[in-house]
């Protein structure tokens, strides 16, 4: 097992691109601490199948990150359990989609309060973790917007340039403490979040501009995760990874 005996922390891990990430990771040996806004009565029976017969544990935490004392909560009530935290996936956010003269200047900061300023207060705190034991890795789910221009994506795609901006000078800082920092920057995925923010007739013509003409898949994205996280790429920080098809 790759993970066996590490402790992995997953933020927004009750369905989609977190869902599969969760599901992996537990595979493969790790204990996890999954971090939901919402505990629905699905994700807990799910949670609860998962760990019939296993020897790791899955530990839900209530985090929201609309909300500052919530992040601070949640990432405080992590370290207060004393577990050593090896891997860190910043992988909960919100989207919107508008054009720019209908986005609110409040639209803007609520989705850099989710997307980026709570993201990185959790990952501070939970870093306390980490350089006490002077090691770790933290990924962050980036999006292809951030480089591409995505029409109407304006607020959405200015949070995950500020998170692949981020990523590159706290890879820099955390080097030394053998701590890497990476992000993975998916380009369109078969999640409700994306389904639900994106017109059919611009799928369908975006997915013919790709080189492998379909969307991903959530399990697909997950995959790359733990293969950034292993230790088979201990050799890999500061980089922002397109999986994408092909854009």
């Amino acid at each position: 097992m790759l993970f066996k005996n590490k402790t992995v922390v997953i933020t927004g891990c009750n369905k989609g691109i977190g869902y599969e990430i969760l599901k992996k990771f537990h595979k493969h040996g790790a204990n996890i601490y999954a971090c939901v806004r919402s505990k629905n009565e699905t994700f807990l029976k799910e949670i609860t199948e998962l760990q019939k017969n296993s020897e790791n544990k899955i530990y839900i935490k209530s985090l929201d990150l609309q909300k500052e004392e919530s992040t601070k909560a949640a990432a405080n009530e992590i370290l207060a359990e004393k577990k050593d935290i090896d891997i860190l996936i910043n992988n909960a956010g919100d989207i919107y989609t508008n054009l720019f003269q209908m986005t609110s200047i409040s639209k803007f900061k609520t989705l850099f309060d989710i997307n980026f300023f709570n993201q990185i207060y959790f990952t501070q705190i939970i870093l306390k973790s980490m350089i006490k034991k002077k090691g770790g890795n933290i990924l962050f789910i980036s999006s292809s917007s951030a480089s591409d221009g995505t029409l109407g994506r304006s607020a959405y795609a200015s949070t995950k340039g500020a998170v692949n901006s981020f990523v590159k000078v706290l890879a820099r800082e955390l080097g030394t403490s053998n701590i890497r920092v990476n992000a993975i920057s998916p380009g369109l995925v078969d999640t409700d979040m994306a389904n639900n923010n994106t017109k059919e007739e611009f799928k369908k013509d975006f997915i013919k501009s790709l080189s492998i003409n379909r969307i991903g898949k959530p399990e697909e994205i997950a995959s790359t995760v733990l293969s950034i996280c292993s230790d088979d790429n201990s050799y890999l920080t500061g980089q922002i990874i397109r999986v994408d098809g092909g854009i």
